[in-house]
């Protein structure tokens, strides 16, 4: 077993039958032979087969470096946050619209190439790209400021290439600058699990002095707790994890347990879990007149329920996407508090066993694969 650098990323070399393999036992991929073409070539995590992770979907390859377009920008990744989407992608139940394809969308790293008419944004700059990739700017739904809804919205590590590799192209103006009070494996996380958190803050109109109501615990909740806190809101947290329950309570929350054992009734309250009985706990937890956030991009069906259960004008709404304008916000918010992300660091080669490890239950914060600089 040798190292060598691939590009600016030190890989583990093992010698085989067909060249050199880099990777850890089980996430082997051939370099060395170069792309087709002659063009320049990187390392990074692609989806080909959707399946069970014991299949193995994730695999390193080598790749062609992208080039950044008209508008474009180019980052080379130093931090990307492994979030239950890149999961869901991985195992098929959320089914890439074109395959193969690289997950991530979590993404901090410097500007090290520029495309054609971008302006303002200089080469090293530190940005962070996150799940919205483009969005159309015509239809009614981005006329609104609703480019979240927009039919023809492509997202990053979904539609487009994402994070888990050395390089990624973005549209400039669908990047955020990263503020310095945050380090890259600080900043990845809030580049999804806090910018859609703080969306389902939003839009579970929360407010000064209320009581917000989180199911589950990790990565998004964990960062919306402490923006509630920072506000003057109680906040409760539903989690079966003891380990869990703990950290809730170190960061501010007044109680923390399994559903329905909470003492308090909330005014709000977020579901972050994917399973479909969580709605029912959470429309139990809020009094008349409260509302209901379900943070999910996939989940499993809502059982049916009595009328009793939502009846007392609760409201119940879903939370699709993200903004631009919730991306700059949420930032700036992060930098206020300021936020800590709990933070469980993967090397790069590792991504693998990052979303084993957060299937199964073991990551408690968030996950971020550290690319070198």
């Amino acid at each position: 077993m040798s190292s060598i650098k691939l590009n600016d990323f030190k890989v583990q070399l093992k010698i085989g039958p067909f060249g050199a393999m880099v990777g850890r036992e089980g996430s082997e991929v051939q370099v060395g032979k170069g792309i087709p073409g002659g063009g320049q070539s990187m390392i990074a995590w692609v989806v080909r087969d959707p399946g069970d992770l014991a299949r193995r979907p994730l695999r390193l390859e080598e790749v062609p470096e992208p080039d950044p377009g008209p508008g474009e920008v180019r980052l080379k990744v130093r931090a990307c946050g492994v979030c239950r989407t890149d999961l869901h992608i991985a195992e098929g139940e959320l089914m890439p619209p074109r395959l193969p394809v690289i997950p991530g969308h979590q993404v901090v790293g410097a500007v090290d190439r520029v495309g054609p008419g971008v302006a303002g944004i200089g080469l090293r700059e530190r940005r962070g790209a996150y799940w919205l990739h483009s969005s159309c700017g015509r239809c009614p739904a981005c006329s609104r400021g609703e480019e979240n809804l927009c039919p023809d919205a492509r997202f990053l590590g979904f539609h487009a290439d994402g994070g888990f590799a050395e390089y990624v192209v973005i549209p400039a103006e669908y990047t955020v600058p990263i503020p310095d009070a945050f380090c890259d494996s600080q900043a990845a996380p809030l580049l999804c699990a806090g910018i859609i958190g703080y969306r389902a803050l939003r839009l579970a109109e929360l407010r000064p002095g209320e009581t917000l109501a989180l199911f589950g615990f990790g990565a998004s909740a964990h960062l919306v707790l402490q923006v509630a806190h920072h506000w003057g809101c109680r906040v409760v947290v539903y989690t079966r994890s003891r380990s869990r329950q703990e950290m809730a309570r170190a960061l501010g929350a007044v109680w923390s347990g399994p559903p329905g054992e909470s003492p308090l009734l909330a005014d709000r309250a977020i579901t972050f879990a994917p399973a479909g009985w969580v709605v029912l706990e959470a429309l139990k937890a809020v009094r008349p007149g409260g509302t209901v956030a379900v943070n999910a991009v996939y989940m499993s069906d809502v059982p049916s329920f009595p009328y009793r259960v939502i009846y007392g004008e609760r409201t119940l709404r879903t939370v699709a996407n993200v903004t631009r304008k919730d991306a700059a916000e949420f930032m700036q918010v992060a930098a206020e508090v300021p936020v800590t992300a709990r933070v469980v660091q993967y090397p790069f080669h590792q991504a693998d066993q990052a979303l084993l490890d957060l299937k199964e239950g073991k990551v408690d914060g968030a996950a971020v694969l550290l690319l070198g600089r």
